[in-house]
């Protein structure tokens, strides 16, 4: 029998990676790491619409929580590569879910915004 009264609780563990995860391009720059190490500008170019100031700043954010590291390969001239960690490679089924839920129920091209604007009429 279902308790009277009760409301369901949330996992403060569950709140805290759903909004690390959930922010604007950090899902986005997680699936294109795991594919393959990154430079920065390859990174940038895989993500349309965003800008070098906000891919550097959830970059920082994610190298801070462990989720990537950052190489810097003493080559000339020096190169910086991106690529996940232990902890960002165990959100691979993660992301794979929500890439299989996509495909399944997000449309290809999103359908155009209607004109909130009315005509006088």
């Amino acid at each position: 029998m279902r308790e009277v009264g009760h409301s369901p609780a949330l996992c403060a563990r569950f709140h805290r990676a759903s909004e690390l995860i959930g922010r604007r391009w950090t899902g986005a720059i997680i699936f294109v790491l795991l594919k393959s190490r990154c430079r920065f500008a390859v990174l940038a170019a895989a993500i349309p619409d965003i800008t070098d100031r906000m891919l550097s700043d959830r970059l920082r954010e994610l190298e801070e929580e462990g989720i990537v590291e950052r190489t810097v390969v003493p080559d000339t001239p020096v190169r910086v590569e991106y690529a996940l960690t232990k902890k960002g490679r165990a959100l691979a089924s993660a992301i794979n879910a929500i890439t299989d839920w996509a495909h399944k129920w997000v449309p290809a091209e999103a359908p155009a915004k209607k004109s909130r604007r009315r005509s006088g009429h």
